[in-house]
């Protein structure tokens, strides 16, 4: 019973084991942190705000692309060079596009992407209070016998 229970606890100790030293090996960004917290602060909700462009439905900051690890070195050395959040977001939409933006910009050249939701919604109720008024006037001059055989 009790070499049971010592194999019981060697395979609960030796699973820990493996899990702690496993989760450094899920680490995407493998850079070292800023030393201000400041400044560390500002490379992670950058990184969150520029989609990897190979993902293209991650962050830099969750992706593990080749182009993602680039892009956040970029960030780093530009934040560590003494640039503006948006110094570096212009360098970024300049270099590759509004697309990098993760969450994109409202500017007149998306406004109808921007609005289509909502027209659509309007056009679709149009629609159908036209469908339902058309039906209820043609059944009212068919008369109730209509529906009779």
């Amino acid at each position: 019973m009790t070499l049971l229970y010592f194999s019981r606890f060697a395979r609960t100790v030796l699973m820990s084991l493996l899990v702690a030293f496993a989760v450094p090996a899920l680490a995407i960004d493998t850079e070292r942190a800023f030393d201000d917290p400041a400044l560390q602060a500002r490379y992670e909700m950058i990184g969150r705000e520029l989609r990897c462009l190979v993902c293209q439905n991650q962050t830099i900051a969750d992706s593990n692309a080749t182009l993602a690890q680039d892009l956040r070195r970029e960030v780093r050395e530009m934040i560590a060079a003494g640039k503006t959040d948006d110094e570096i977001r212009t360098f970024m939409v300049d270099r590759y596009g509004d697309f990098v933006l993760y969450k994109p910009r409202m500017t007149p050249v998306n406004y109808l992407l921007w609005a289509a939701p909502v027209l659509l919604l309007l056009l679709g109720t149009f629609v159908g209070l036209r469908i339902i008024r058309k039906q209820a006037a043609q059944a009212d001059t068919d008369g109730p016998e209509a529906g009779q055989s």
